[in-house]
């Protein structure tokens, strides 16, 4: 009779530990699913930088490189002062959705 109990213990504990794991890559499968959301997201958020820098006087005849991923904004780019560098960094900043500005933006000499 404990014979039996051991091998009842043994297969759900076996039960258990691949119940788990069928949890596990479900759980990998939603994460996998939401990355083109992101990617959407991100892209709608490039979208409106561009737009954004292109409507500031300042910035729209300047050369400015925009990148975004997970809602942090990278601006790449020479602009003649550091002025018009802070003026880009506000300008990208203040759109919806984005959460940092990585600034990789240069004076040029």
């Amino acid at each position: 009779m404990q014979q039996h109990a051991t091998i009842l213990a043994r297969l759900l504990t076996a039960a258990c530990v691949a119940a788990a794991c069928g949890s596990v890559a479900a759980a990998d499968v939603t994460v996998a699913q939401a990355t083109p959301v992101a990617q959407s997201a991100d892209t709608a958020i490039t979208s409106k930088v561009k737009a954004a820098l292109m409507d500031d006087k300042r910035l729209a005849t300047l050369q400015i490189d925009v990148s975004t991923t997970d809602g942090v904004v990278v601006l790449k780019g020479n602009l003649p002062s550091a002025d018009t560098v802070q003026q880009a960094v506000q300008v990208a900043g203040a759109v919806p959705g984005v959460k940092t500005i990585r600034n990789e933006l240069k004076v040029a000499s």
